[in-house]
């Protein structure tokens, strides 16, 4: 069943939320299974068995996730976060985009609350990414939700207040994009590597 919450006078349901698990770390540390066994994602060991039609995490694809692409959520599309190791991102990145139409895209820079690489900006667990989303498209409650299961999970929203909040205020990518800038000390890429279209 479900859940729903009362958003702005309507019931919506819930984000289908999933992940593409590629076994490449410990599957008793892993946020993805972990968050999996609670019930606040579906996972998934094989590609084909993803959902065909949403938004899949990827960092390497050079596009930020923002406003214009709320609205492949909110009428029905899946969330999907890429699980495997930040040591194998790219051939991982490789095989999964060559066996998916789901639409990728990056995150805007946050710094990392889990233990293994807090603090760091970027470096997020599959959960924290996902939590991510759900924060900018106003389903604060399911990310909050997605978190729940780690000790540190509430910390991440403690440590990225004030991005977060102006992250899912922007009102364009190119906005979004240009927010990181005053959060985090980062060179701006040229204009060939704009992240914003």
């Amino acid at each position: 069943m479900e859940t729903t919450w009362k958003i702005s006078g309507d019931f919506m349901p819930e984000i289908s939320v999933h992940a593409i698990w590629l076994a490449q770390d410990d599957p008793k540390k892993n946020t993805a299974v972990l968050a999996s066994k609670r019930g606040d994602m579906k996972l998934h060991k094989r590609i084909n068995t993803a959902p065909k039609r949403g938004i899949i995490l990827e960092p390497l694809c050079g596009k930020v996730f923002g406003p214009e692409d709320h609205k492949i959520l909110i009428s029905g599309g899946s969330l999907v976060g890429l699980d495997c190791s930040w040591a194998h991102i790219e051939e991982s990145v490789q095989q999964v985009m060559k066996k998916t139409r789901l639409i990728p895209r990056m995150l805007p820079l946050l710094l990392a609350a889990n233990p293994v690489n807090w603090g760091k900006p970027g470096r997020l667990t599959t959960a924290e990414a996902l939590a991510t989303v759900l924060y900018l498209v106003g389903e604060e409650k399911q990310a909050q939700q997605i978190l729940g299961a780690f000790r540190w999970g509430q910390r991440f929203f403690e440590l990225n207040k004030e991005p977060l909040e102006a992250y899912a205020q922007a009102k364009t990518s190119a906005e979004l994009v240009d927010l990181q800038f005053e959060f985090f000390d980062i060179e701006r890429p040229d204009d060939s590597e704009d992240t914003s279209r």
